[in-house]
């Protein structure tokens, strides 16, 4: 596998980092930091942050520790709409990770934690926006008004020099769960139907207090899964709901890939995951997979395959099937992203059968300069089935990023 398309994605898994560990998803804080520190060819050829970086660099260097900050803000407007027809979030975020132990072998143990604050920037948030639409499913489900929050706290242990790894603590299920290299919010589609389970996942808490373990079983095999609270509240992340309610949510993956370093590129996988039955917030218990299926060819195109089944746990649809690619001629500064679900959505969710949906989502994604990343995109829903108005609706959207 060459290295071309590995830098198409964001975080670049082979160029960012060499102590990748079984667990760690593209989209996690360890991949993230590395990503950032990356040097890249940008539109503007223009380099702002080189005195910060190398700062950054030798506090890593002496200490272990490692740090960064970004201000993300994304918004839409919709060619019809029930209510609202626009719609912007914008998202702080400190993230860091610490080498306590180990820092000298592949076993490292490693404190990790992402802060965020996630506030609107219009009238109605973007993980709202569907809800005015009349569309069953959620458009951007990071980009909420919830103010401060925890996104995860945890330590992560590494063994077997690096092919295994624990997580223990306050953790976010999407690090490991369901990965592709297409998946981040921040970064790659916004629609929930081209993230985690296509949609078909129910739960995803993160902040929530648990255990994951993930490691390869030869160069080619891995297997990984996890337990955590299915109450967790990230804006309330101390709070002792697991042992006092013990409603929780598991999953298990199983994959196969070309190596450890190609593992969200060259990638087959399942996942089943179950969540409990959740008393306080009114949700049933539930069960399902998730597959993925996804391979580079000739190093700057990226197919993907994925969807899932679900029965019950407050999963938005109860089978989801995507598909699209990824391509870039120029990977360090561009990326284009195209993928077309098709959705059912849950009837126990949403309380009444309703009728199929498509959903047409593209993005280009430019890194303007060194931290600065601009990315317009379109989405297309064809029958929004809670929306007895339209037959179809588009979406034009702008993301900015801006990262230290």
């Amino acid at each position: 596998m060459t290295g071309a398309l590995f830098a198409l994605t964001v975080p670049s898994v082979l160029h960012a980092q060499p102590k990748i560990d079984s667990l760690a998803g593209p989209d996690s804080t360890s991949a993230l930091l590395a990503a950032d520190d990356q040097e890249r060819d940008t539109v503007l050829d223009v380099n702002l942050l080189q005195s910060w970086s190398d700062w950054k660099a030798s506090i890593k260097d002496r200490t272990g520790f490692d740090f960064g900050l970004d201000y993300i803000a994304l918004g839409y407007v919709a060619s019809q709409s029930l209510g609202q027809d626009t719609a912007a979030t914008g998202v702080f975020r400190l993230f860091g990770e610490w080498e306590l132990l180990g820092r000298s072998s592949g076993n490292t143990g490693t404190l990790l934690f992402k802060v965020d604050n996630r506030h609107r920037l219009d009238t109605v948030p973007v993980k709202d926006f569907a809800g005015e639409l009349g569309y069953a499913g959620i458009i951007g489900p990071t980009y909420s008004d919830q103010g401060w929050r925890l996104t995860h706290l945890y330590w992560n242990q590494n063994f077997a020099g690096g092919r295994g790894a624990v997580y223990l603590g306050l953790l976010d299920v999407t690090d490991y769960t369901d990965a592709y290299a297409l998946a981040s919010p921040w970064q790659g589609f916004a629609n929930l139907a081209f993230q985690t389970g296509s949609g078909t996942i129910g739960g995803l808490p993160d902040a929530a207090l648990g255990v994951a373990v993930g490691s390869f079983l030869n160069e080619k095999i891995y297997m990984g899964g996890g337990i955590v609270d299915a109450n967790a509240d990230a804006a309330n992340p101390f709070s002792d709901t697991l042992f006092d309610q013990g409603e929780t949510f598991k999953s298990f993956e199983v994959g196969w890939t070309s190596g450890s370093k190609a593992r969200f590129f060259n990638n087959a996988h399942l996942t089943f995951w179950q969540i409990d039955a959740r008393e306080q917030a009114g949700t049933p218990d539930g069960y399902g997979v998730a597959f993925s299926v996804s391979q580079v060819v000739r190093e700057r195109w990226f197919p993907f395959l994925r969807g899932g089944w679900a029965d019950g746990g407050d999963a938005l649809y109860e089978a989801s099937v995507s598909a699209g690619f990824g391509y870039s001629q120029d990977p360090t500064s561009s990326i284009f992203g195209f993928g077309v679900n098709w959705s059912r959505p849950n009837e126990d969710t949403f309380g009444s059968k309703l009728d199929d949906q498509i959903t047409v989502e593209a993005f280009m994604k430019w890194q303007l300069t060194e931290g600065i990343e601009l990315t317009p995109s379109m989405q297309y829903i064809h029958n929004p089935a809670q929306n007895p108005e339209g037959d179809s609706i588009a979406l034009f959207g702008l993301r900015f990023r801006a990262a230290l």
